[in-house]
């Protein structure tokens, strides 16, 4: 059978018109996969590690369990090994590996690179396909057959539609959310750097608090042999019938009041322990010990003025504020694109056929441009906007505010540091005074010229001395560290602000 002129060339025009659409569609296909792995690929970003000293060698023992949900069932899982010495640099490195605080900002960090890569993924246009199988027939329909005395046949339609889309013009709404999600993820790195300082100093403040448990148990062990000793020689005086009875009395009652001191110092000690343990987030076995002497941590060779104008420079704290200030102008954008138009432009081809009848699969397909545009929306988007420009305000006011606390921070460490430097020297020379004369005392009880009430305060003169210094020095590098904090840790930037060891 013949067909037709015009409906050969209908068809020859149909034909070549799917051709062409299936072409479009499979180059839409591929455009797609290849704008998504460049994008993946652009999007990648280096992996946060914690900074770890290189000197510090680190024993895996120490290290908590992998399974953060792990739940120790038996005391054996709980029960405490022997010591492990570590020196300050090992503590810090430790905390920067297993510190919890700063592993929720590591994956905060992540979520929002993640988040980043969501908004970004607007950039490239969409793929969608859909379809539908059923097998139907209306009961209107088997109504009319009935009247016209046929059997009506259920339908089976089997239908596909493949579209593409992509908006062309969102006026500033995409740029403003990928705007956003970039400032994002600066704060979140940025936040990442300030708890890494904040727990560097956190650590090596409690690792200050555990040396001096550790001075304050050496202090009182020291006290508990010179009551022991004062009792010694107050019996071997009574003996020599040199003293009264009631002088030993006095040196047992010296004696237990030194012993008692020593028992709340040892406990103190455990406790500083456990604190520094549960900052370094060990594992359930692990307990530690100081392991570095006391002794003056370095000197600071900024002026003030200079230390204040690095810290401005260097704190990530401002910073912070201005990524604020730059998301909540994006977020602004994005507020009031909802009111602007929205252009996008689709391509679909649909295929339908019905399995219940005779006919052929037919197919089609429709092209074109979108545009939406929100004229009214009750002052949505406004309202959105200013609000956003009130959180804008509210980052200018804070960034002021933090650089004022900024300020006082590093003019607090200094002064204190300045202080505690000038009382460092003043509790050596009262604690040789102070040996000297528990010596003089003591050779004067022995020889019986001196009493033992000059003894018991000799002994405590020495005592306080030797307290006095330890907290000079350990609150001279505590100021320290506070300063090397509030300039944002110079240690790691390569400043001019050098440290040198004390001898």
């Amino acid at each position: 059978m013949m067909i037709p002129l015009p409906v050969r060339e209908g068809l020859q025009a149909s034909k070549k018109l799917m051709q062409t659409v299936c072409l479009l569609t499979v180059m839409s296909v591929s455009a797609i996969f290849i704008l998504s792995q460049i994008q993946s690929a652009s999007a990648q970003t280096k992996p946060i590690s914690p900074t770890v000293p290189s000197e510090s060698q680190l024993p895996d023992s120490l290290n908590p369990s992998q399974n953060p949900l792990d739940l120790p069932t038996s005391p054996e899982q709980v029960r405490l090994q022997q010591a492990q010495p570590i020196t300050l640099q090992q503590a810090i490195a430790l905390a920067q590996r297993n510190n919890r605080e700063l592993q929720i900002a590591r994956q905060t960090l992540q979520r929002s690179q993640a988040a980043l890569r969501q908004a970004q993924a607007a950039r490239l246009p969409t793929l969608s396909g859909e379809a539908e199988f059923s097998r139907e027939q209306n009961a209107s329909d088997k109504l009319d057959d009935l009247d016209d005395g046929e059997e009506s046949s259920p339908e089976t339609p089997l239908g596909g539609t493949l579209e593409v889309g992509y908006d062309i013009f969102t006026s500033g709404r995409r740029s403003g959310r990928i705007g956003a999600a970039q400032e994002q993820v600066r704060f979140d790195r940025l936040d990442v750097e300030r708890l890494n300082e904040q727990t560097r100093l956190d650590v090596t403040n409690t690792y200050y608090d555990l040396q001096e448990a550790d001075e304050q148990v050496r202090i009182s062990q020291a006290g508990v042999n010179n009551a022991q000793k004062s009792l010694q020689d107050a019996i071997a005086l009574e003996e020599g019938g040199l003293v009264a009875q009631f002088d030993i009395v006095r040196a047992k009652v010296q004696l237990g009041n030194a012993e008692q001191e020593l028992i709340d110092a040892q406990s103190q000690q455990d406790i500083a322990r456990r604190r520094l343990v549960e900052l370094l987030s060990l594992g359930e076995t692990v307990d530690v010990r100081a392991a570095d002497p006391v002794r003056q941590a370095g000197e600071w060779k900024l002026s003030l003025e200079e230390s204040i104008v690095l810290a401005y420079k260097n704190r990530v704290e401002l910073q912070q504020q201005l990524a604020q200030r730059r998301i909540a102008e994006q977020q602004r954008r994005v507020a009031l694109a909802e009111a602007r138009p929205q252009i996008s432009l689709f391509a679909n081809y649909q295929v339908l056929d019905d399995l219940s009848d005779e006919f052929d699969l037919q197919d089609g397909y429709a092209a074109g441009a979108r545009l939406r545009w929100n004229f009214f929306d009750g002052g949505a988007a406004r309202f959105a906007a200013a609000q956003e420009r009130n959180n804008r305000a509210i980052a200018e006011t804070r960034f002021a505010q933090t650089r004022n606390q900024v300020r006082f921070q590093v003019e607090q460490g200094y002064k204190s540091l300045q202080a505690n430097a000038r009382s460092i020297q003043t509790a050596s020379a009262a604690l040789q005074q102070a040996q000297l004369g528990l010596e003089t005392a003591r050779v004067r009880f022995q020889g019986g010229v001196g009493t033992q009430l000059d003894v018991i305060s000799a002994e405590n003169d020495l005592t306080r001395a030797q307290v006095n210094r330890l907290n000079a020095i350990l609150n001279y590098n505590r100021a320290l560290a506070t300063l090397q904090r509030a300039v944002s840790d110079l240690s790691r930037r390569n400043s001019s602000a050098s440290q040198t060891n004390s001898k």
